[in-house]
């Protein structure tokens, strides 16, 4: 069937279902789990023989739309809180995985960019950092204490407020979404290029292996936290930026609860790379390394799972969901 035959063929059932998801009225749980059947199979051939269409695309958001419906009907008898993590944000995280995957791309090159500009100017790295922090630092590796600068303080209170300023940092790049992702992008710059010169800075001095022991013990989750508050911002800005099939306004209240749902996923993340900054990292250089190692390992893969691999378990599952499944709701 040519494409333009099956559109004509299911258009009106299709902006049947659209209406649907747009209405305030809830609507019967037997019909929603029908749809749902009946647009798998719509975007199940359409993948088959038009894999590349917008069709395909359409099909497919408004399938995760009506998946999404479905389970908000339901009565949920297990936890709320878990519900939001275990479902509700993979399934949003895979839907808007490209974005996912921008921010980290944009991120990375950021850094890379901030590296090698630490390399062929000597003094970018006092211009990122300041003179105050590199003469500090200066001083502390010369003393043989390359980390120093994490161990002052009192460690619950460095928990509190390292915490506060990564949450703060996090919020900015999500909100700022509503720049039209403009200021987004910029506290991504800001962020890659200032992780690049640092890492570069610590490399110069000879370092490295300390600043890699000190700092990622807190930063794997820290900062791939920051990279998923600035896809949340990405998600915001794309709403009202790129609607669609959809009505500006409708696109844009979705992407408000999806992006907003991305950035509060990141605040357990945050809590915890910050108890680790408060009371781990200050330690880093006289624990065994091995453990230094597993805690590295363990937050980076942690994360990584959730964001990375977790969304694509949880819509495979989503996607062989069975008639019957569908009839309890």
């Amino acid at each position: 069937m040519r494409e333009i035959a099956f559109i004509k063929q299911n258009k009106s059932k299709w902006l049947d279902f659209e209406q649907s998801l747009k209405t305030k009225s809830k609507r019967n749980p037997d019909e929603l789990a029908d749809a749902y059947i009946q647009l798998l199979n719509d975007l199940s051939y359409a993948q088959t023989y038009y894999p590349k269409s917008k069709t395909t695309v359409y099909l497919n958001f408004l399938v995760s739309q009506i998946y999404r419906k479905i389970y908000k009907t339901r009565r949920i008898e297990h936890n709320r809180v878990a519900y939001f993590f275990k479902t509700e944000v993979p399934t949003i995280v895979y839907s808007h995985r490209k974005k996912i995957i921008f921010a980290f791309v944009l991120f990375f090159f950021f850094s890379l960019l901030g590296a090698l500009s630490a390399r062929y100017d000597r003094t970018f790295v006092r211009l990122v950092l300041g003179d105050a922090y590199v003469n500090k630092t200066l001083e502390n590796i010369a003393k043989g204490d390359p980390m120093a600068v994490y161990k002052s303080g009192n460690s619950f209170g460095s928990f509190i407020g390292i915490t506060m300023n990564n949450i703060g940092v996090a919020a900015s790049a999500y909100i700022y979404g509503l720049s039209a992702g403009i200021l987004t992008f910029y506290i991504a710059l800001q962020n890659g290029i200032m992780l690049g010169s640092f890492q570069y800075f610590f490399y110069e001095q000879g370092v490295l292996e300390q600043s890699i022991r000190g700092i990622w013990l807190h930063g794997a989750m820290e900062i791939f936290s920051i990279v998923i508050s600035t896809a949340a911002g990405f998600i915001l800005a794309g709403s009202f930026l790129f609607p669609k099939t959809y009505s500006r306004m409708y696109s844009f209240k979705t992407g408000v609860q999806d992006s907003l749902k991305v950035f509060i996923s990141t605040v357990p993340f945050f809590v915890t790379a910050g108890f680790i900054e408060g009371f781990v990292t200050r330690h880093s250089n006289t624990m065994p390394l091995w453990l230094n190692i597993l805690i590295i390992i363990s937050t980076l893969s942690i994360i990584s799972f959730y964001y990375l691999l977790y969304p694509t378990i949880v819509n495979k599952k989503q996607s062989h969901v069975s008639i019957s499944t569908l009839q309890k709701t």
